[in-house]
């Protein structure tokens, strides 16, 4: 994200993933297509084969691989260029954003989440192993429980509550959703003690953890 809003990408291009309408490989710095009409990009995010940012609207526009609707715009249609997802629900606008191996999540003005993609370890959060090919709301953080940051690993999800405390959901089987097991969690889910009256100011996912 360039500091006039733009987006410049580089690298592998083979499914659009550099956003510049063709699939050519980039050796430098190449500016995105347009990300719609007086639009800028104030958060961007990318995993796996495909890219999405945050625009000044607080609407959400993706490009790159979408064969597991990653990209949310209701197909499941490959895209070369900035291609706005479906609503995020009424009124919603986006905050934050991360992208994972192939499913998406992002933070919404009211402090829900909502997630697109690949569903088949739990990823999206909403109760079902069923892909989504436009933003799907989580299941409950918890009562009165609202995320402020988030972040996505291969095929998981954590998020920092507002009350300091963690909740992933998705694949558990090396523990990554540190909860003391090694169970898939479809749902938020808590994870164990961070110590005694600590909490979590900023988060990050690898892989497997």
């Amino acid at each position: 994200r360039l500091d006039d809003g733009s987006v410049a990408c580089w690298g592998q291009n083979t499914y659009g993933q550099l956003g510049d309408g063709t699939n050519t490989d980039r050796l430098t710095p190449t500016q995105t297509s347009r990300l719609g009409t007086g639009r800028t990009a104030v958060a961007i995010t990318l995993m796996g084969s495909q890219t999405c940012a945050i625009l000044d609207d607080g609407s959400v526009a993706c490009w790159g691989y979408n064969g597991i609707g990653q990209l949310g715009d209701g197909t499941t249609t490959q895209r070369n260029t900035p291609t706005q997802t479906s609503s995020l629900g009424t009124d919603r606008t986006a905050v934050a954003i991360t992208a994972g191996y192939a499913h998406t999540c992002a933070i919404l003005d009211d402090g829900s989440v909502a997630c697109w993609g690949r569903n088949g370890d739990g990823q999206l959060g909403d109760g079902t192993t069923t892909n989504r090919n436009t933003p799907t709301q989580t299941s409950s953080l918890g009562t009165d429980r609202t995320a402020v940051a988030i972040t996505a690993g291969y095929a998981h999800t954590c998020a920092i509550l507002d009350d300091g405390s963690v909740s992933c959901w998705g694949y558990n089987g090396n523990g990554q959703l540190g909860d003391g097991t090694t169970t898939d969690r479809l749902t938020p889910t808590q994870t164990s003690s961070l110590g005694v009256g600590r909490t979590a100011v900023a988060i990050s996912a690898g892989y497997q953890h």
